[in-house]
């Protein structure tokens, strides 16, 4: 052969068999060689593509489903996307969902702008409702009911056990955003719902640096769907970024009881402070929802928010310039601590109620609680001077 052929050919072959190492290979490919001219469209038997995941991507979904206790679990581009691929794989035309009003923006900006544009009907339920009276007032077009139960900004409870339970017996669909309890602290699939959902971008990956999102089904059906809806919208994850998501998930027990001990330390002390009105944080002793999250969780993360007392229109905003060690961003879940105001995401909800004053929502990552709690007193401090 010549030498042009040679080496385009010359290495393609991977060491047989590979050795073994404490992590998978990082498989780059779009093009699957397949054994023989059947194996070409033998898809049951065969993987075809690269698309669908090689190695690392493997390794990923056995271990989420391991912790999930799933069957089958699907991989996504980020966290909404996960949330946006599981109910267009699993909605038509003419079906209504029920979602919870504490949703996560990005997913209540799909629910209303492309949902709808496709024929489906979106309506918001209260948080605190009762499981009996969501259910019961769902009509015979309701295909799913949507949780996120703590609230991402709010943290209300909702009973998931309950609402899984009633809505089974009518046949709808259960799916909840699990980012919060990470599916380590909460495993929604345990507890009777149908789908659990989450950003992995957040706690799993636990850097800030790579976007994934998951969900994950025990019911084989359904797994089977979510897995078409994937291959049917074109979603991929490249290798590296499933390695690092594999990476994170080894660690994820450790950083998430830091996170969570240093959240509650904190949230602790902020309630002693007198220019703080209110904390809501559900595994904080006497918060409303805390029998739920005692009741179903493991242990807590580290996001939570709290109420300043009300005063200026400028002190919120003082109060986030004071912080030097807490960033201002909105993602949370990696190693650094964030904050942000929450009021202005609040001002779309239907079941809008007083929070307290002014709310911030903190992220408390695996800096020391006391510089922490030294960063939050210069801001209230700075906060205080907008105080009546």
């Amino acid at each position: 052969m010549k030498d042009r052929t040679r080496l385009i050919h010359a290495g393609g072959g991977a060491r047989s068999p590979l050795v073994k190492t404490v992590g998978p290979p990082i498989q780059k490919g779009s093009t699957v060689l397949l054994p023989n001219a059947a194996a070409l469209y033998d898809e049951a038997n065969h993987l075809t593509y690269g698309r669908e995941g090689l190695a690392a991507h493997d390794a990923l979904r056995v271990a989420l489903g391991e912790m999930e206790g799933a069957v089958g679990v699907s991989l996504y581009p980020s966290g909404l996307a996960a949330l946006t691929g599981a109910l267009l794989a699993l909605l038509k035309a003419g079906d209504e969902v029920l979602a919870a009003d504490s949703l996560y923006k990005p997913t209540r900006r799909f629910c209303d702008k492309v949902l709808t544009r496709f024929g489906m009907t979106v309506r918001y339920y209260d948080p605190l409702a009762t499981p009996e009276t969501l259910v019961g007032e769902a009509g015979p077009a309701v295909r799913l009911i949507l949780m996120e139960s703590p609230g991402s900004l709010t943290f209300e409870m909702q009973d998931m056990t309950r609402i899984a339970e009633l809505a089974r017996a009518r046949g709808i669909l259960t799916a909840c955003d699990n980012t919060w309890g990470a599916g380590y602290l909460y495993k929604p699939l345990a507890h009777g719902v149908d789908l659990s959902i989450q950003a992995l971008t957040k706690y799993v990956g636990g850097h800030s640096d790579v976007f994934m999102g998951s969900a994950a089904a025990s019911d084989p059906e359904l797994a089977r769907k979510l897995s078409e809806g994937v291959l049917h919208l074109g979603w991929a994850v490249s290798p590296e970024d499933a390695y690092q998501m594999l990476r994170g998930l080894r660690t994820l027990p450790t950083r998430l009881a830091q996170h969570g001990e240093s959240g509650l330390a904190i949230a602790e002390w902020l309630r002693a402070q007198p220019e703080v009105a209110a904390l809501h944080h559900p595994a904080l002793p006497g918060a409303v929802g805390y029998d739920l999250w005692k009741r179903d969780f493991s242990g807590a993360c580290g996001l939570f928010a709290f109420a300043l007392k009300p005063g200026a229109k400028a002190g919120p905003d003082a109060f986030l310039d004071a912080l030097q060690l807490f960033g201002l961003g909105f993602s949370w879940g990696g190693f650094e601590s964030l904050a942000i105001s929450c009021d202005p995401q609040l001002r779309g909800r239907a079941f809008f109620r007083d929070y307290g004053g002014p709310l911030i929502r903190l992220h408390v990552g695996l800096e020391d609680p006391e510089d922490l709690k030294a960063d939050l007193r210069r801001a209230l401090d700075a906060y205080a001077s907008h105080l009546g």
